[in-house]
């Protein structure tokens, strides 16, 4: 990964994984639920994204079995996706807290009188 922030796609599929193992459709809903209803991942991105995170080590396949004669992966948080999901968190703490810091500041001050310039 990269210092840059991470794209909300890729930060819900990790966090849905971060507490257990979930294949493909269930991964579907488990974003769509953290998501509150707002990211509605379609199966090409899912597994896109899942392709991309298990060549960056941030994801593994953790079993393999035939479901209704089709192939059906499980997929886990690696050891790194880990470390990575929970820097990612750790940063967007920091922004929020200083989000918060400033809007409790804002209101505090002093509202500029119209007509004089602050």
């Amino acid at each position: 990964m990269t210092d840059r922030s991470m794209q909300e796609p890729t930060l819900l599929v990790l966090t849905a994984l971060a507490d257990a193992p979930r294949h493909g459709y269930a991964l579907l809903r488990e974003v769509t639920a953290i998501s509150g209803g707002r990211v509605k991942l379609r199966a090409g991105t899912l597994y896109g994204a899942l392709d991309r995170l298990l060549g960056q080590g941030l994801v593994r396949v953790e079993s393999e079995e035939v479901v209704d004669g089709r192939a059906r992966r499980t997929y886990a948080l690696s050891a790194t996706g880990r470390e990575v999901l929970a820097a990612e968190a750790e940063r967007l703490r920091a922004v929020a807290a200083e989000a918060e810091r400033r809007l409790a500041g804002a209101a505090r001050a002093p509202k500029p009188r119209p007509g004089f310039a602050s």
